[in-house]
């Protein structure tokens, strides 16, 4: 029999996994909303689980928020116990609870009740972009519907083992990673994040994620662009091919683009770029098996509807939030949802993201540019890592890079820049850059969790000379 799910240290049977659900859930009896702060591991998993059979909120809490932003999702989200590890609750009162094969504490927290969207099951907080978490609140059936959509999309791959390479507590690993997997019978393999080679939100080394997975050998996992793009340099690197193992590389949170796709591709990965949100209980779209379409971000599952208004803004419909945190009315309603991101449908469905909408930049020349787009083919460029493009109101664009290597070239980077100039019209080139003075990821500020750039922040950085060679 197949087990349900795999740690390094054991194996669970279903029989075995259901009967610890039951009394996790006994032993939550009397809360209301249980916040967690855990690991990638059984645990999280069981807690999950039990919280919904008892019918009880979760609020999982990612290690990577500051201890700022987990107090302000606590009292925000009203939660009146927290469960980490043992370890990490020194000095706190607590009770000592064995989950799966963790030690836990669980702590009683003195809130005051809120009101939460109807029907919340689970709290998912984002990263902010200014720093300060939002609060959406997700149904049972949204989570459920998106987890279905998933597993119809990939029945033909006869997935039987996921390795969960992302936090269980963002939605993307939680939905369509582990309740999918739980889902369709395979086996989830679980271990701490750290000895996958990922630490914080923005520290990834490749070369250790490689070995585990050549080890473990699962047939899919999900991964965010950056975490993408250091494998297939990787790969490239050491003159190595994909494991053989896997079926499905599925990629989120942020643009891939074409140039990195077809890379892996021609390495053996098996990728395949989606797209969704939050406020759509993750995933909504999916280049699927045989429909690949390398630079889309594939068709609608068949939980989602889409659809494209009059000014290119995608709009969702189907498992939709119930609400956010503190606000009195769900938005959504049981209409159309606005994401804020543009894009376009191909004569096939596949969705062609073109940026985000409050990012447009309208120059001093009255040209609508959308800083993805430019930044999309800045990073088609080789020796471009990352990059960030600025130009509201001004007469031309400017950007902030990040090589792909230590020690760059700034001829090489030049160069690069040139290149992808040649192939955008003259309104959308660069016409001066500086080199980054940080990475863009969250431990330097420069980035959300989930990579997306913090303009305003790089902005401020760098704003004091970036213009400097076009107003010389």
């Amino acid at each position: 029999m197949r087990a349900v799910l795999e740690t390094l240290q054991r194996s669970w049977t279903a029989a075995q996994w259901q009967a610890e659900v039951e009394q996790a859930a006994e032993t939550l009896q009397g809360h209301r909303v249980v916040a967690s702060l855990l690991d990638n591991g059984a645990a999280f998993a069981l807690l999950d689980e039990a919280l919904r059979t008892a019918g009880m909120v979760h609020l999982p809490l990612p290690l990577f928020f500051s201890a700022a932003q987990r107090q302000h999702a606590l009292r925000a989200a009203g939660a009146d116990a927290l469960i980490l590890p043992q370890a990490a609750a020194v000095g706190l009162p607590c009770g000592a609870w064995r989950l799966g094969d963790e030690e836990l504490a669980r702590v009683k927290l003195d809130a005051a009740p809120v009101d939460l969207p109807p029907g919340t099951q689970t709290l998912s907080f984002t990263s902010g972009s200014t720093g300060e978490p939002k609060g959406v609140g997700l149904s049972a059936a949204a989570l459920d519907a998106v987890r279905d959509g998933v597993v119809a999309a990939l029945a033909s791959l006869d997935i039987e083992r996921h390795l969960s390479a992302l936090p269980y507590a963002v939605l993307l690993e939680s939905v369509a990673g582990l309740a999918a997997a739980r889902r369709q019978g395979a086996t989830v393999l679980a271990q701490a994040l750290s000895s996958l080679g990922l630490t914080g939100a923005s520290q990834f080394d490749a070369a250790c994620f490689d070995a585990v997975v050549r080890q473990r050998a699962p047939h899919s996992l999900i991964l965010l662009p950056q975490m993408l793009r250091a494998w297939v340099g990787h790969l490239q690197g050491q003159g190595l091919r994909a494991p053989p193992s896997l079926k499905i590389v599925a990629v989120g949170g942020a643009a891939v683009g074409a140039p990195l796709v077809e890379a892996a591709l021609r390495l053996g990965l098996p990728v395949a770029e989606g797209y969704g949100l939050t406020e759509g209980a993750s995933v909504q779209t999916l280049n699927r098996p045989g429909a690949q379409r390398p630079g889309s971000a594939g068709q609608a599952l068949p939980h989602a509807r889409l659809r494209i208004a009059a000014d290119g803004e995608v709009w969702i419909h189907g498992a939709l939030f119930s609400g956010y945190l503190g606000e009195a009315a769900n938005p959504a309603g049981e209409g159309w949802w606005p994401t804020g991101d543009l894009g376009q449908f191909d004569a096939d469905g596949h969705l062609h993201l073109q940026g985000r909408k409050k990012n447009l930049l309208i120059t001093a020349f009255g040209r609508n540019v959308s800083p993805e787009w430019v930044e999309g083919a800045l990073r088609s460029q080789a020796p471009i890592g990352q990059a960030v493009v600025f130009g509201e109101g001004r007469p031309a664009l400017a950007a902030v890079l990040w090589p792909s290597q230590a020690d760059p070239d700034l001829q090489s980077l030049q160069a690069a820049v040139n290149a992808a100039n040649r192939d955008l019209p003259d309104y959308a080139r660069i016409a001066c850059w500086e080199l980054a003075r940080a990475p863009f990821d969250a431990r330097s500020g420069m980035a959300t969790a989930n990579g997306r750039p913090r303009r305003e922040a790089i902005l401020a950085l760098h704003g004091d000379t970036l213009f400097q060679a076009e107003e010389s």
